[in-house]
């Protein structure tokens, strides 16, 4: 018994030494600040105890200051004014900016344990000179105050939203950087992507009575204030303070408006939903109808994608379309039933593929946004299913993401999913490459492995790394261990290219005797698993399989396929492979590859023959 114990404990040793880079910093934010509504202006104290449980030595941090890039001048501007197709809410928008109409987070006397840090600010990243290095596995507390001013909203956050919300508080405080295996994320704020550490956050917002405000973590004081929390507004003081606490969570958003409706849904299993809205002709029904709605998604995502780990989730107005934030999101709220479900879908998904998992989206954007698309349009054909929202089951709910990256191939334009969010050249090749391409990437997965091993790996892959920033690799390695087939190939082509696979078929002639024999063509570079359907002209499907050899194995028999012929793998540097089957030519009514179309191709009309 002693020998298998010490053996456990040397074999936990050597997987522990064999990831020495997957350690996760954290950090405690203890935040108070006091609004200004007349002049949308506030101060802020913030307490950060940050935990750097690296191997590394700090001997500087670095914090984003993101209300900075709402200034003209700024790189956010400027790049929004020299993209060939610029965020259309953006545009020339931030150039256009009045003194009172910009953003700015203004930096007072830091302390670090005490004693004053020396920084600079250069845009939207403050970088601190530390006196003394923050040694591994030692924590330090930075004490800072500023003040801010809330821009117009024209980005995610922001003032005056366009359906009349006053205030989406995103990215509104200084946000201590990530520091990983890779060094330091301090990226200037250019309007994209995000990456956090795992924070507790404790947040007093003191504001005018008259306002309601929604978001991010607990409500520690309900019985303090109203509008469905407490007491009535007439009964408060001139101003009052929301007392928030949000544990483990990379973010905190709020939203408030004096006009806001606020309602609730408590789940069987506890959890609930909270809706924030304003009323009019273009809400109010939709609204009321949203939270049974919402409540059949999340038993379907907790089912499929893993469960929700928190107490609560909010569905906020405000905004300038969709984003996401932990526990909440902010959307536009006056749009078509169908419109108002699909945002709060996708937005939602994003708790799980950015803000539970915490891949770097700046890095591996299509990581959040694309497994967020694919799991929405599932999700959204399930509700479909359930008679919860109108429009037609699809078979394959994926076909048109699969049409708009065969078009947009053709522009000349894609760029491979390992660039950088904030570098693509055109914003049509980021948002291709993060929705379409990252959606493509899944469902194809699914192709490859089968139905039921691709919801082991979608379910493993969140069990095994939610709160642990997963890259591509990681993922892959969950996929391969749950199907036993050798998959880096699909990465090297998918994610760190853009040469895609193309299959044709190319012969069918009459073989010896009653026999036919067929010859495939592979004009695409990337290698892919084949599925070929040849039809008897009697009305008889025999379906037959054909693996790529460097995949290392074959899937299981799908159920949409009455039979199934394993034949010979095919190796990637063959250009063509013939097989044959024992039936005469003329018996054969066609032959098509890829009936299904989840595989992926440049060309489609090659895939069939016909008598």
């Amino acid at each position: 018994m002693r020998n298998l114990l010490l053996l456990a404990i040397l074999l936990a040793t050597v997987s522990l030494s064999a990831q020495p880079d997957r350690w996760q910093q954290r950090a405690e934010y203890a935040m108070e600040i006091d609004m200004d509504v007349k002049k949308n202006q506030y101060t802020g104290k913030q307490i950060l105890t940050y935990y750097n449980n690296s191997p590394d030595t700090l001997h500087r941090v670095f914090y984003h200051l993101y209300f900075n890039a709402f200034q003209p001048g700024s790189m956010m501007d400027v790049r929004n004014l020299n993209l060939p197709d610029a965020d259309r809410r953006v545009g020339d928008r931030i150039s256009q900016l009045k003194d009172d109409e910009i953003g700015y987070i203004k930096p007072e006397a830091l302390l670090r344990d005490g004693t004053p840090q020396a920084y600079t600010v250069e845009g939207t990243v403050m970088e601190v000179v530390l006196t003394n290095p923050i040694m591994p596995g030692t924590s330090t507390t930075f004490k800072l105050e500023w003040d801010a001013q809330v821009p117009l909203q024209i980005r995610r956050n922001g003032r005056d939203n366009a359906e009349g919300i006053e205030y989406s508080m995103a990215q509104w405080y200084p946000k201590m950087a990530e520091y990983d295996y890779q060094g330091w994320h301090a990226d200037p704020y250019v309007g994209r992507e995000f990456y956090h550490i795992w924070s507790d956050f404790d947040v007093k917002i003191t504001i005018d009575r008259n306002y309601v405000i929604g978001g991010t973590g607990y409500l520690q004081n309900p019985e303090e204030i109203g509008y469905g929390y407490g007491p009535e507004p007439e009964k408060r003081t001139k101003k009052i303070t929301y007392h928030f606490k949000a544990p483990k969570v990379g973010d905190f958003m709020w939203a408030a408006d004096p006009n806001y409706r606020h309602t609730s849904l408590k789940r069987a299993d506890g959890m609930t939903m909270n809706f924030f809205y304003q009323e009019g002709e273009k809400t109010s029904t939709n609204w009321k109808n949203l939270p049974k709605v919402l409540d059949e998604a999340f038993d379907f995502i907790n089912a499929h994608y893993g469960q929700y780990p928190y107490e609560q989730y909010s569905f906020i107005q405000g905004g300038d379309g969709g984003m996401e934030y932990p526990m909440s999101t902010l959307i536009t709220g006056e749009r078509s039933f169908p419109s108002l479900v699909g945002v709060s879908v996708h937005e939602l998904m994003h708790s799980w593929y950015q803000h539970l998992l915490g891949t770097n989206e700046a890095l591996h954007p299509w990581m959040d946004e694309g497994f967020t698309s694919w799991a929405s349009a599932d999700i959204m054909n399930h509700l479909r299913k359930e008679g919860l929202i109108g429009g037609d089951v699809a078979e394959n709910p994926y076909a048109r993401t699969y049409a708009g990256l065969r078009n947009f191939r053709t522009s000349g334009k894609q760029e491979a999913l390992s660039t950088h969010a904030d570098h693509y050249a055109t914003n049509a090749a980021y948002g291709v490459a993060a929705y379409t391409n990252g959606s493509v990437y899944q469902e194809q997965l699914r192709y490859i492995v089968g139905e039921d091993v691709h919801q082991r790996i979608m379910l493993r892959y969140f069990n095994d790394w939610a709160f642990k920033h997963p890259n591509p690799n990681d993922f892959i390695r969950i996929a391969e261990k749950e199907s036993g087939l050798e998959l880096d190939w699909y990465n090297e082509y998918w994610v760190n290219s853009v040469n895609y696979a193309d299959y044709a078929v190319k012969e069918v002639e009459s073989g010896k005797g009653k026999s036919t024999d067929i010859t495939l063509e592979k004009i695409g570079r990337m290698p892919m698993p084949l599925e070929v359907l040849v039809t008897m002209k009697n009305g008889d499907e025999r379906w037959f399989y054909i693996a790529p050899q460097i995949m290392r194995g074959v899937k299981a028999q799908p159920s949409y396929a009455k039979s199934w012929n394993i034949l010979k793998d095919w190796g990637w540097a063959y250009p063509t492979y013939t097989f044959t089957i024992e039936m005469p030519k003329d018996d054969v009514k066609s032959v098509m590859i890829n009936p299904t179309g989840r595989m992926f191709e440049d060309d489609v009309k090659n895939n069939e023959w016909k008598y």
